[in-house]
């Protein structure tokens, strides 16, 4: 399996009045990595909305939120394949600051056909790739 990792900055914006990262952002923190893990994969995801009709959405998402980050920390945001169907995946992901666990989830994606929203095959080239 292979562990994709997004160096992420905490910047004032992420976080909430006690300073501390407000607990929907990593929920963004976890996008990031999943996109910029197709990204480096070799798919844009306007280019498979435009070529292929096809997009990507989140089916069900589990997290575990178990010590905050803070402002100006240097957090990484993980997303690793645990699982690849047809027309899903599911990810594991987690951020972390150095080696210390912060949160941690699981999150479903269905490829959908961008006209109906009804699932569709997730394009070949993406299941070789990943």
């Amino acid at each position: 399996m292979r562990i994709f990792s997004w160096p992420i900055r905490v910047y004032y914006e992420d976080t909430d009045a006690g300073g501390v990262v407000f607990y929907a952002n990593y929920l963004k923190f976890f996008e990031r990595a999943r996109t910029e893990m197709l990204r480096d994969s070799g798919f844009e995801q306007d280019q498979l909305l435009k070529e292929q009709g096809v997009i990507f959405v989140v089916r069900s998402v589990q997290v575990d939120y178990l010590k905050p980050a803070q402002f100006n920390d240097q957090i990484v945001a993980t997303a690793t394949v645990i699982q690849m169907k047809k027309t899903s995946f599911v990810f594991k992901q987690e951020v972390l600051r150095g080696e210390q666990l912060l949160c941690k989830g699981e999150v479903v994606i269905v490829c959908v056909d961008a006209e109906t929203m009804r699932p569709k095959a997730v394009p070949q080239a993406i299941l070789e790739k990943l």
